[in-house]
This record gives C-alpha cells, structure tokens and sequence, in this order.
C-alpha cells in the first residue's frame, strides 16, 4: 500500500484529487492539507505517516518546492510529486535540484497521476515531457535572484512603491533592478520584462 499525502490549497482540488487517487486498490490517502505549513505540522506528528507527497507548486505560504525540501530534511526517504497549474522550467529546475522526484501538471489525468505516483514511489523520476523539453531548450537566465523577485511582484501590477514595501527595498533601489532586468530582457517597461522573462523560462 502506498501511503499518500497530498497538499493543495485549492480545496475543491485536493479533495478532488483524494477522492480519484483513493480508487487505486494499491492508494491510501493519509492525509489531505491546505498549505505546506498545514502539511509540516502533520508531518512533525506523524514523520513516517506517508511515502509519496503530492503537492502543488504555488500555495498561499511557503510554496511546493520549499514544502518538499523542508519534508525530505526530516523524511529523506519520502518521495514527491509537484503539480501544477503553471510548469515554468525555472521551476522544474528547482525542484530536481531539492530532490523532487517527479512533476507532472495538473490537466492530467487520473491514469497519469496514478502512473506517476508508482514511478516515483518505486525510486524513478516522472517528469511531464513536455516541460522537460522546455528546462532542456531554456536558456540559462540572465536574471539575478532579486531581479527575478522584483519581476515577479511587476507581475501582479503593483506600483514601484508597493513593490519595494513587499521586498523591504527603497524606491530608488527597486528602481534600479527593474531597471536592469528591463535591459537584460530587451523590455519598454516592468510589465513587459515580467511577460518576456516567464515565456523564456527565467521564473518560477
């Protein structure tokens, strides 16, 4: 029997997705959790509690990724499969480089999710070939770490001054990293230089 612990903050999702794995003869569900610090929580009472953790890549708190590498710090030997609605190659990078074991999207489906579950609790990696052949054709990002976190919050619309309130930045400083990116990417302002970096693969 294969233990599972999935996360998802969409609560129709998770529940969703508990309900088709729990028809697999060989699936039990263990728990179902809706943030990876709801999920750690359970994990410190019960670290042998499962063997796989599905888990989504964006949650409300810390995200999947970081979720999976705070659980194999306590569990090495569990393995994970991130899903996800938005497979950027960035983001599988970062994900094989914390030992997830496989990454699959979420329009999958049940025969997928199944498959890849045995894969990777047999000790395999599973990945969606798709944005396999993405990680594999991206370029290298040109971006640094705190560009890449200014474009990000770009992306949601917010102000100059907004976004340098959320990264603990003056004005002035914020300023001049979007400034930067904005020419690494070729872009005519902070929006643009968000879309040109997520098409090429250079965010999460």
């Amino acid at each position: 029997m294969i233990r599972i612990a999935i996360t998802d903050d969409e609560t129709l999702v998770a529940s969703s997705l508990a309900t088709l794995l729990g028809l697999e003869e060989d699936f039990e569900i263990v728990t179902v959790c809706g943030s990876g610090e709801e999920l750690l929580e359970w994990w410190a009472r019960e670290p042998n509690g499962a063997d796989v953790l599905v888990c989504d890549l964006q949650l409300g708190g810390i995200d999947g990724i970081e979720t999976a590498h705070r659980v194999r710090e306590k569990s090495p030997g569990v393995q994970v499969l991130i899903v996800t609605s938005h497979a950027r190659p960035t983001a599988l990078k970062r994900a094989l480089e914390q030992g997830v074991a496989g990454f699959l999207p979420k329009t999958s489906d049940a025969k997928e999710f199944a498959a890849a579950i045995r894969t990777v609790h047999a000790g395999r990696r599973y990945l969606d070939p798709e944005t396999a052949a993405l990680a594999i054709n991206a370029s290298d990002s040109p971006l640094t770490e705190r560009e890449r976190e200014l474009l990000e919050l770009a992306g949601h619309g917010l102000s100059i001054e907004d976004i340098a309130a959320e990264a603990h930045l003056a004005p002035g400083t914020c300023r001049n990293y979007l400034s930067n990116a904005m020419a690494k990417t070729g872009a005519g302002n902070r929006f643009e230089a968000y879309m040109v970096a997520r098409d090429r693969g250079w965010l999460s």
